[in-house]
């Protein structure tokens, strides 16, 4: 990840699962990639592609997780070592996103080959199994997420819903509003920075006329 991101508390990941295939010199390359948090996630998708594409040789994985990168593993699974896993991983890892930040996780990568009866040598592996994790990257959705810091507006039910919409139309994420027997509360998210919420109880007070503050929450990942 980079500085700049780091700091702001964001990076991105895969807005769902994605499939490709490249063919290389006979031998078919599936890669799956699937958004995943957790090395159980992870593990889940090789098994289930196990499962799957039980006739194929190879189920070559790499994953990285956590919001700073921290996690990151990878496996040849029968390949010769260095030659799978390893450029797969780097194809992650490596990988430029918005504004070239490099800065990809939560992401599990598995490519499963058929072998097509033509030897491709350690280095047309290495290449073929990041190409075909590159190239499905290439046509993967991708989206940023941010560490964000939640407020809770109180209203009542007849001015939530305007209010709501003033509040987006300022530029303010609302998750969502909640609605009880008291009154509604819209939860609006902030970025995790100095100053952030400070300038949204302005704003607030500026579009209530003063008659409503905002309650700090928890702070969460958001998907923007």
């Amino acid at each position: 990840m980079s500085d700049i991101d780091a700091a702001a508390g964001r990076y991105t990941t895969l807005a769902g699962e994605h499939r490709s295939e490249l063919e290389i010199k006979r031998s078919r390359f599936i890669t799956v990639l699937r958004r995943t948090e957790t090395e159980e996630d992870a593990r889940a998708l090789v098994a289930e592609l196990r499962r799957e594409f039980h006739d194929a040789r190879h189920h070559c994985s790499a994953f990285v997780l956590g919001p700073d990168r921290g996690v990151q593993r990878s496996n040849d699974d029968g390949e010769p070592s260095g030659t799978a896993g390893l450029p797969m991983l780097e194809a992650l890892t490596k990988r430029e996103t918005f504004d070239g930040a490099a800065d990809l996780s939560d992401v599990t990568a598995v490519t499963v080959r058929y072998f097509g009866g033509i030897l491709l040598g350690a280095g047309g592996l290495v290449r073929a199994y990041s190409e075909s994790v590159s190239s499905a990257l290439d046509s993967a959705a991708l989206i940023r997420r941010q560490r964000m810091r939640l407020f809770a507006v109180p209203a009542e039910h007849a001015a939530a819903g305007r209010l709501e919409n003033d509040l987006r139309a300022a530029g303010y994420a609302v998750p969502r509003t909640e609605y009880g027997s008291a009154g509604a509360r819209i939860v609006v998210a902030l970025p995790d920075l100095p100053g952030a919420a400070g300038s949204f109880q302005d704003r607030l007070a500026a579009l209530t006329a003063g008659g409503a503050e905002a309650e700090p929450l928890t702070t969460e990942w958001i998907d923007l």
